[in-house]
């Protein structure tokens, strides 16, 4: 067994009051929330940036983690009780006060936690850092940085003075792109899975805004505003996409998607949840597949 292996189940485990001795493998897919896009005043009339895509962590074989890295190592476990927490999305900036979108909150399974996506930069200002960075708001303004193993920097804005477009947020797949004179740039693409047996694609970036708002990446992310007055898009609820940013003069960005948690575990288990957790499962081979959609402060899941 890897000894990063080893150090997650001894961390998984470390949260049960129950342990018996019986290991079995645990699959998961751990998106958190997506950043917000930012808003700005109508100050000559620059955009607002795309908000970072959230964290993205996956161990299923075959498939990709975020940030350009290959599945995480297998997750052993015994029997016990598991925090879990779905991760709201961020805010987007609000339309005449220049702001920065509000970074989303993490999403945490057990021992995995990934990192809410950056918020989206106002009128010259930078993207905050996330899962996946938010874009840099017009003119010129740098993306924010994303964590490594969970998701990509947010793209630079244009230099072109006024109506100038925005970066694009990063995804978990592919880095935000720049702004290029009048275009804001596109969100960065999410990562597929197909854990629930089909394949989805989550973890969009969003767009920046401009005179030519950028899409939205693939995976959940909200376009960006698209001229003057247009707000940017949301991102989609429980991928983990991000806001759009707003368009020129005076524009509000969109709120980031919620985030989701997603598990296997042997069909011979017992899953039980705290109050307050919205989720639906489904049999995929000799596995039961819980996808968690929405958690209450404190909620928990008991494996036995």
């Amino acid at each position: 067994m890897a000894n990063s292996s080893i150090r997650d189940f001894q961390k998984f485990n470390a949260m049960s009051p129950i342990t018996n001795g019986l290991l079995y493998l645990v699959k998961f897919l751990v998106i958190g929330g997506g950043g917000g896009g930012g808003g700005h005043t109508g100050a000559a009339g620059y955009s607002a940036a795309g908000g970072g895509a959230g964290g993205y962590r996956c161990n299923v074989s075959g498939e990709n983690s975020g940030g350009g890295i290959g599945a995480e190592d297998v997750l052993p476990a015994s029997s016990g009780t598991f925090t879990i927490t779905v991760g709201a999305g961020g805010s987007g900036g609000t339309d005449g006060v220049n702001e920065n979108g509000a970074s989303g909150f993490s999403s945490v399974f057990a021992s995995i936690t990934s990192t809410g996506g950056g918020g989206g930069g106002g009128r010259e200002l930078a993207g905050s850092s996330g899962g996946s960075g938010g874009g840099g708001g017009a003119t010129n303004s740098v993306g924010g940085v994303g964590t490594p193993g969970q998701g990509f920097d947010g793209g630079t804005a244009s230099s072109s003075g006024d109506r100038s477009g925005s970066g694009g947020g990063g995804g978990a797949g592919v880095a935000g792109s720049n702004g290029s004179g009048l275009t804001g740039g596109a969100g960065g693409n999410g990562v597929a899975s197909s854990i629930t047996g089909s394949s989805v694609t989550r973890s969009g970036g969003g767009g920046g805004g401009g005179s030519s708002g950028g899409a939205g990446g693939s995976g959940g992310g909200g376009a960006g505003g698209n001229g003057d007055y247009d707000n940017g898009d949301p991102g989609t609820a429980n991928t983990g996409g991000a806001g759009g940013g707003g368009g020129p003069r005076v524009t509000a960005g969109g709120n980031g998607g919620s985030g989701v948690v997603i598990f296997t575990v042997p069909t011979t288990r017992l899953v039980s949840f705290s109050g307050g957790v919205t989720q639906d499962s489904a049999v995929v081979g000799l596995n039961r597949v819980y996808t968690v959609t929405e958690t209450d402060p404190g909620s928990t899941v008991t494996i036995r």
